[in-house]
C-alpha cells in the first residue's frame, strides 16, 4: 500500500505543490509553491503538508508512518539543490523552520531561524563568510529562539539574560553611562560568542541536557514544535474569535526553507511590505524595511524599522526589484498582498504571501477599485466583503491613538462581545434613573445583573448595556443588536449591589455615576471616559452594496418596533418589516404600562376591554407611524407573545404601587401575580395561547392595526399589513384565530368604507414549534404566509433554554472541550436539525399554496451562513435587526453568485 505524500518540495523554479492547494500546504506552504512556480525567486525548501499535522495528533502526538523517511528524502535533495549539507562544520546549510495554517493566524503559531547551526558549524560559516559576528549573531538567535519555542522555555529568561549581558559586559566596552541602551548591533563577534556559551550554559541548567548538537535531532525538535503550536492557547483562542475551528482549518502545515540572511551587513535586510495601503485601501506601496536584520526583527519591534521609500534611496536596483514582484503577485492573485522578503547582499528573496489583512474601509476602497482596474469583477468585489467589515462600519470605537499601555492601565475586567463598536458614559444601575440622567444630558452606560422588557426604556437611552450574565442571543444583546447599541454581556466578575448602587470588579469599585468605557468589539471594560471615534462611510461601500442588490435575489427586510426604527432600516436598505413586536410597544410610557397592568389584573371581560380600550389609541399611534414611514412596503405584525407575568412587578412595593394606582387591594395584585407564576414560561401561556384565552386582547391589536392602516391610507399613502399569529402549533388553533382577526379586520374596513383591495391585508403566523413544521400543510390551508421564527423555533427542537445555555454551551462549542458544533446555534442556524424542519415547513406549505410568502424574523436572518442557507430553500426574503440589513443584503448576493456559478 502506498504511502500518503506528506512532504512537498520547491526550488529550482520548480514547486510540486499549487497555490491553490492551501488545506493541504496551508497559506504559507501554498504561497512558496505559488512564487515558485511563477518564476520568483524563492529559496528551496519542503512543507509537511496540514494532514500530517493532523496525523500527529491523531496517533497521540507522533509522527505517522513515512513522514520520517519523506523529510529525510526532502531533505537530502535540498542539500543536493542548494550545494550544501545540514550541520556541514565547514559551509553548513542553515534552514527556517515556520508554521502555516490554511487560514491566516499572523504571530499565533512558531518560527525557528538559523537551524543546523551548532558549535563547529558555526565556526565553518564564521570562516566561510569570513563574518565571524555574523555567523555568532545567527547562533545567539538560534539558541534562544528553539529553547522558548521548542523547550517551551521562558522567552523572558533568554532576552533578560541577553539584556543583562549587554547592559554588563558590552556598555563597559563601549563606555555607556548607566540606563544608555545598547542596540543588538553593537554587540561584536567576540562578545556573541561568549554570550552564546551562556545562553548553553542556561539551557542546560533549565532543561537538564547540553543544547542539541545533531541537526536532525534540532529539526525533529523545531518540527514538533511547530505542530505544538497548533493547540496553543493563543492560538486556540485566535480560531475561536475568526469562527473557525481546528477540524475547517486541518492543522498547520510546517516550512522548512533555506536561510537567506538579511544580517549580512549594510546590503543585507528584511521587510514586510502590503502591495495596497491595508488601513486606507489606497494603491499605494506600504511597508517597513530594517537593514541589516533578520525577519523576526520586523515582527518583534526589537528596532525601528524604516518606510520602503529609504529602501529605493539607498538600492534602487532592489526596490525596482520588489516593485515588479509587487505587480506580479497583485496581477496573479487579484487581491491585496502581504508579502515578507529578505535582501542578501543585494540579492532578493520572498519569504511568503499571502492575502493581505484590511480595515473595513481598505476592504471596500480595494474591491471597487480593482473592479475599474478590471482585475475582478463585480460578483468577486461582492464576495470579497464580509459581515465584519460591514459591521464594522457603522460602530464607533475607542480612539486607536490610545497606547496599549494607556487601554491596560484603564482595563477592568472583560465579557462576551454581545454587539461591536464602543461606548463611554457614566454607570446606572435601572431603567429609570438611566432615562432620567440621559434626559438631562448625561452619557449612560446601563449595568445590570440582566435586562428584561421593563428595561427598554433605559437601555433605549444609554449609549451603551453591560450585564453579569447572559450570552450573545440573551435579551440584552438581541435588543441592543436591534439597536445597534454597544453591549456587552456574560460579565461575570462584575459584583453588582443594587442597594448600594455600586459594583466591585476585582479589587475596584465603581459607583453609580463613575464612568466605564465598553469595547463591544471584543469584550473588554476599561474604567474612566476613553475617547472615542466615529466612523465615517466611504463612498465605495455605496458602490458596493449597488452591485449586491443588482445580484441578490431575496428581499430583505428588517425587525422594527418603533417609526424611528423603522426609518433607520430604511436607510440601511430594508425593503419591508419582517417583525413589529407588539408587546415592546406597552413599555414606552407609564400609561401603557398602567394600563397593561390593569388589564391583567382584571378579574372579568368588562374590566379587561376597559383596560383595553386605553390601550388602543395608543397602538394605533404606533401603527401610523410605522405605517407612515413604510409607504406601501410590507409589514408584518406580531400580536402579543410573551407571558403576562412579565408585565407585571414582582416585588412588593412595586406591587403595592400597582394596587394604589388602578384602586384594587394589594392582596388581589399579590395574588394575582402569583397565579400568573409559570415554571417554564417558554413553553407556558404565551403566544396564541393568550389569544385563545382572552380573544379580547387579539381583537384590541387587531382594531388598532386596521384602524391605523385606513387612517393612513386616507392619506394616500399606501399600506400593505402582515397580521401574525405567533407560536401556532394546530391547525384548529390557527383555523379559530385567522377567523377571529378576519373577522375583526372587516369589521374596521367596513365601518372605514374601505376595501381590501385598497388595504390587502394577510393574515399568516410565526413557525416557532416543530409540530408547526411539521404539519405546516395543514397550517397553510388558513395562513396565508409563514415567518420562522428560528429563535424559539431553535430552543423547542433542541430542548435548549437560550436564556440559560450560556453557562453549558460554551463546551459544546469549545474544541478543547466537547466540540459538538462548530458554532452557537442560537447564532448560526443549525441546519442538519433545525434547518430541517425548515425545509420541510417551506415545502409542506407550499403544497397547499405554491406561491405561499415565507421569510425568517429570528436573529438568524442577519447571519451570514443562516441566510445563505434561507437562499438556497427557497425563502422569498430574510429580517434581522436595522443594523444588520446591510449584512443580510450582502449574504444573499453571496449566494446567488455561488449558485450562479
Amino acid at each position: 500500500m502506498a504511502t500518503k505524500k506528506y512532504v512537498y518540495f520547491f526550488g529550482g523554479g520548480k514547486a510540486e505543490g499549487r497555490g491553490d492547494q492551501k488545506q493541504l500546504l496551508g497559506g504559507k506552504g501554498a504561497g512558496l509553491a505559488e512564487m515558485t512556480n511563477i518564476g520568483l525567486p524563492v529559496p528551496p525548501g519542503f512543507t509537511l503538508t496540514t494532514e500530517s499535522c493532523s496525523s500527529y495528533y491523531k496517533d497521540g502526538k507522533k509522527w505517522p508512518a513515512g513522514l520520517k523517511k519523506q523529510v529525510q528524502d526532502n531533505l537530502r535533495k535540498l542539500e543536493k539543490t542548494t550545494g550544501k549539507k545540514l550541520g556541514d562544520p565547514k559551509d553548513p546549510l542553515l534552514v527556517s523552520v515556520r508554521s502555516g495554517a490554511s487560514v491566516s493566524m499572523p504571530g499565533m503559531m512558531e518560527t525557528i531561524l538559523n537551524l543546523g547551526l551548532n558549535d563547529q558549524s558555526v565556526e565553518g560559516q564564521a570562516a566561510k563568510t569570513s563574518n565571524p559576528r555574523f555567523a555568532y549573531d545567527g547562533y545567539r538567535r538560534f539558541i534562544m529562539m528553539y529553547a522558548s519555542t521548542a523547550m517551551g522555555l521562558s522567552k523572558d529568561e533568554f532576552e533578560g539574560a541577553f539584556d543583562e549581558f549587554k547592559e554588563t559586559v558590552v556598555a563597559k566596552r563601549l563606555k555607556r553611562k548607566k540606563g544608555e541602551p545598547v542596540q543588538d548591533t553593537e554587540v561584536n563577534a567576540d562578545e556573541l560568542k561568549r554570550l552564546c556559551d551562556e545562553l548553553k550554559k542556561k539551557y542546560k541548567k533549565m532543561v537538564g541536557s547540553a543544547f542539541p548538537q545533531n541537526p536532525w535531532d534540532q529539526l525533529v525538535g523545531a518540527i514538533n514544535a511547530v505542530f505544538n503550536s497548533w493547540m496553543a492557547e493563543k492560538a486556540i483562542t485566535y480560531r475561536k474569535i475568526e469562527k473557525f475551528s481546528e477540524i475547517d482549518a486541518g492543522g498547520t502545515g510546517v516550512n522548512i526553507c533555506t536561510m537567506v540572511f538579511g544580517n549580512k551587513g549594510e546590503t543585507s535586510g528584511t521587510g514586510v511590505a502590503f502591495t495596497r495601503d491595508p488601513n486606507t485601501g489606497k494603491n499605494e506601496f506600504y511597508g517597513d524595511y530594517l537593514f541589516n536584520a533578520q525577519g523576526e526583527d520586523v515582527v518583534a519591534g526589537i528596532r525601528t524599522p524604516v518606510k520602503l521609500t529609504e529602501l529605493r534611496k539607498r538600492n534602487k536596483t532592489v526596490y525596482s526589484q520588489i516593485m515588479d514582484v509587487r505587480a506580479k503577485l497583485e496581477t496573479h492573485y487579484k487581491d491585496m498582498q502581504d508579502l515578507e522578503f529578505t535582501v542578501e547582499e543585494g540579492h532578493l528573496y520572498m519569504l511568503q504571501t499571502r492575502r493581505g489583512k484590511r480595515t473595513p474601509m481598505a476592504t471596500f476602497k480595494m474591491a471597487a477599485d480593482m473592479v475599474k482596474e478590471g482585475l475582478i469583477t463585480e460578483q468577486e468585489a461582492i464576495c470579497r466583503v464580509t459581515p465584519e467589515d460591514i459591521e464594522r462600519l457603522f460602530y464607533p470605537d475607542i480612539d486607536p491613538k490610545l497606547s496599549k499601555a494607556e487601554l491596560t492601565k484603564s482595563a477592568l475586567t472583560a465579557g462576551i462581545n454581545a454587539v461591536p463598536g464602543a461606548a463611554a458614559g457614566q454607570v446606572y444601575f435601572t431603567a429609570s434613573e438611566a432615562e432620567t440622567a440621559a434626559a438631562n444630558g448625561q452619557r449612560v452606560v446601563l449595568v445590570r445583573k440582566e435586562t428584561s422588557p421593563e428595561d427598554v426604556g433605559g437601555m433605549s437611552a444609554a449609549k451603551g448595556i453591560l450585564t453579569q450574565t447572559g450570552g450573545k442571543t440573551s435579551h440584552a444583546a438581541v435588543v441592543a443588536r436591534g439597536w445597534g447599541k454597544c453591549c456587552i454581556v456574560g460579565c461575570e466578575s462584575l459584583q453588582i449591589d443594587y442597594k448600594k448602587k455600586r459594583m466591585k470588579i476585582g479589587g475596584k469599585t465603581i459607583k453609580q455615576g463613575d464612568f466605564v468605557t465598553l469595547n463591544g468589539s471584543n469584550g473588554e471594560v476599561y474604567g474612566g471616559d476613553l475617547p472615542l471615534v466615529d466612523p465615517t462611510l466611504p463612498k465605495e461601500f455605496k458602490t458596493i452594496m449597488k452591485w449586491v442588490d443588482k445580484y441578490r435575489t431575496v428581499n430583505v427586510r428588517t425587525n422594527a418596533d418603533t417609526p424611528e426604527d423603522a426609518a433607520k432600516a430604511l436607510e440601511m436598505g430594508a425593503e419591508g418589516i419582517g417583525l413589529c413586536r407588539t408587546e415592546h410597544m406597552f413599555f414606552e410610557t407609564q400609561a401603557r404600562i398602567d394600563a397593561i397592568r390593569q388589564m391583567i389584573i382584571a378579574e372579568n371581560i368588562e374590566d379587561r376591554v376597559k383596560a383595553l380600550d386605553k390601550l388602543l389609541p395608543f397602538q394605533r399611534k404606533d401603527f401610523e407611524g410605522i405605517f407612515t414611514v413604510m409607504k406601501g412596503r410590507p409589514v408584518t405584525i406580531r400580536l402579543i407573545d410573551p407571558p403576562l407575568h412579565e408585565f407585571v412587578p414582582h416585588d412588593e412595593k412595586g406591587q403595592k404601587d400597582l394596587a394604589k394606582k388602578i384602586g384594587v387591594p394589594f392582596a388581589k395584585v399579590k395574588s394575582r401575580v402569583e397565579q400568573l407564576h409559570e415554571f417554564n414560561p417558554m413553553l407556558g401561556h404565551r403566544g396564541c395561547r393568550l389569544a385563545i384565552t382572552y380573544p379580547e386582547i387579539l381583537e384590541m391589536q387587531v382594531r388598532a392595526i386596521m384602524e391605523a392602516a385606513c387612517n393612513v391610507a386616507k392619506k394616500k399613502v399606501a399600506v400593505n399589513p402582515e397580521i401574525m399569529i405567533p407560536l401556532t402549533m394546530a391547525q384548529q388553533e390557527m383555523q379559530i384565530l385567522s377567523e377571529r382577526v378576519k373577522a375583526v379586520a372587516d369589521e374596521v374596513l367596513a365601518s372605514k368604507k374601505m376595501t381590501k383591495k385598497k388595504i390587502p391585508y394577510l393574515v399568516g403566523t410565526m413557525i416557532e414549534i416543530p409540530r408547526a413544521a411539521l404539519i405546516a400543510d395543514k397550517i397553510a390551508e388558513t395562513a396565508e404566509f409563514f415567518s420562522f421564527g428560528t429563535n424559539d423555533l431553535t430552543q423547542t427542537t433542541m430542548g435548549l433554554s437560550r436564556d440559560d445555555a450560556g453557562r453549558f454551551l460554551p463546551d459544546y462549542v469549545d474544541e478543547t472541550k466537547a466540540g459538538v458544533f462548530k458554532a452557537d446555534p442560537f447564532q448560526v442556524l443549525d441546519q442538519e436539525g433545525v434547518g430541517m424542519l425548515v425545509k420541510m415547513g417551506i415545502e409542506k406549505g407550499r403544497t397547499t399554496r405554491p406561491k405561499m410568502k415565507i421569510g425568517i424574523c429570528g436573529e438568524h436572518g442577519g447571519e451570514l451562513e443562516s441566510v445563505k442557507f434561507c437562499v438556497r430553500i427557497g425563502m422569498n426574503y430574510v429580517s434581522c435587526s436595522p443594523y444588520r440589513v446591510p449584512i443580510a443584503r450582502l449574504a444573499a448576493a453571496q449566494q446567488a453568485v455561488e449558485n450562479a456559478v
